[in-house]
């Protein structure tokens, strides 16, 4: 007995095709088939026109689901379908009365042939061959050349997790890479068994001045197949991808992927973004030469980052990634990925407002936690206010910005006071902090607070240190 094909219809406004659709597809030479359609919230009458159908057609089954997109409406048909293959058919589009028949021939006789396509004539606005690349993973790493309606398994499309609902704009494509990274290959029948409709609102016309966010999404969803096949990542030229991963090497260290995505809250010389719970801090491209030092020479700020989060666990928000990209060995690109922290205040805040709440409480807090990166040896050089985090009530503290940190087995006293140094703080909170880390160390508290006094930002003790204090 043949195997049963479903083909899946997704509909959205396509009352003005659907008939000339599905009125090809049951010309199909082929038996048995189901035709599954979804309706996604048409808003005209196609959902009316495929129930028709299905009065007429013992093989045509429709349902209606309110609007999701297409590859929401694929994936509901899919479902449903009970067939060993899958040939979806936009409600637009036709296909020859032998396409079917022929393409299973194909894929029952090749275990290594995941889809089955076939030459494409385009008609509407345009009548003439769609000429598309011969396939290769190469090529399908740069660009589609596999239409949306081919044939393939079923069980295929549950192992490569469905057509992804994403608003990625070229979710086919998308769709094929994830079919040829489960492993085989493409089949093309070199006869023009499908008519694809160009009309003026066509996605496919839509989605041209989308390109970056078309390259985003496909980099982010299949990094290894574009490894394994380009070398690296896809470029805004395509074609050209190849030859700059010749050049180009890539380092990712964790688990992170959404590296320019997210809501942008600093924009200066580094760029920080956030998205779902985590913070992501893109550096400033480096001048030539430090791009030679710190790709030949030294870690790189996003590395120094991502260790030193890791040795400081616990007193710095969890660390995930970093990223580095580099040209010819020199850097020109890194990130740094880390869980956004609890800590919703800085130190800025607690001093900028007298009457924060628990102020002399975090202010406390903040001169154990000082005292504490002493005894673990930590120097922070860039300890200032806008580096330290609490929460509420200053029961959690946590440091950012750790590419500058340096480790001593054994920290000297003065050393360890320099960390107030890049505080601006008023006599009161110099007091609490200066009191409270001189306690945990057994200092004197009157030697500690006179020697920040009189270190803090070296470049103004010409100017009268005191004066900043008042």
């Amino acid at each position: 007995m043949r195997p049963l094909v479903s083909v899946i219809v997704p509909i959205y406004n396509a009352a003005p095709y659907l008939q000339e659709t599905l009125d090809s597809i049951l010309a199909s030479t082929y038996r048995p088939i189901e035709v599954v359609m979804v309706d996604d919230g048409s808003k005209d009458n196609s959902l009316r026109i495929a129930q028709d159908y299905c009065a007429n057609h013992f093989e045509c089954v429709v349902v209606a689901q309110e609007n999701r997109g297409v590859s929401a409406a694929r994936n509901t048909a899919i479902r449903l379908a009970k067939g060993i293959y899958i040939l979806p058919v936009d409600a637009d589009d036709k296909i020859a009365d032998t396409f079917i028949q022929k393409a299973v021939e194909v894929i029952e006789n090749n275990n290594d042939v995941r889809v089955v396509g076939c030459r494409c004539w385009m008609f509407g606005t345009v009548d003439k061959e769609w000429n598309l690349p011969q396939f290769s993973h190469a090529r399908l790493a740069r660009k589609n050349m596999i239409p949306a309606t081919a044939l393939y398994r079923k069980i295929d499309w549950e192992r490569c997790g469905g057509y992804c609902e994403e608003e990625i704009y070229r979710e086919d494509w998308d769709f094929w890479l994830s079919m040829m990274e489960l492993g085989g290959t493409f089949h093309k029948l070199d006869e023009i068994l499908f008519y694809y409709r160009i009309s003026t609102g066509s996605r496919r016309i839509l989605a041209k001045g989308r390109k970056k966010l078309i390259v985003k999404a496909i980099n982010r969803r299949h990094p290894e197949y574009l490894k394994k096949y380009l070398g690296g990542p896809l470029h805004h030229h395509r074609s050209w991808s190849r030859f700059i991963n010749f050049f180009r090497s890539e380092t990712i260290i964790g688990n992170y992927a959404d590296w320019e995505t997210g809501e942008v809250i600093h924009a200066k010389r580094n760029v920080l973004r956030k998205y779902n719970g985590f913070i992501s801090k893109q550096f400033a491209v480096p001048s030539l030469w430090r791009g030679i030092f710190y790709g030949w020479f030294c870690k790189s700020k996003a590395q120094r980052s991502y260790e030193y989060a890791k040795r400081l666990a616990g007193l710095t928000p969890t660390p995930i990634a970093y990223r580095e990209i580099r040209y010819c060995g020199i850097l020109r690109h890194s990130w740094y990925v880390c869980q956004e922290s609890e800590c919703k205040y800085t130190f800025n805040d607690l001093i900028h407002n007298k009457t924060f709440p628990h102020r002399e409480q975090i202010l406390q807090s903040i001169g154990r936690f000082t005292a504490d990166l002493y005894k673990r040896g930590v120097y922070h050089q860039d300890y200032s206010g806008g580096n330290i985090l609490f929460n509420g009530d200053g029961s959690k503290i946590e440091i950012i910005d750790l590419n500058r940190i340096k480790f001593y087995k054994k920290m000297p006293i003065k050393k360890g006071l320099q960390l107030f140094e890049r505080l601006n703080i008023d006599k009161d909170a110099l007091s609490i902090l200066g009191a409270t880390f001189a306690k945990l160390l057994g200092l004197d508290k009157d030697f500690v607070i006179n020697h920040i006094i009189t270190h803090r930002w070296k470049k103004h003790v010409k100017q009268g240190i005191t004066n900043l204090y008042e």
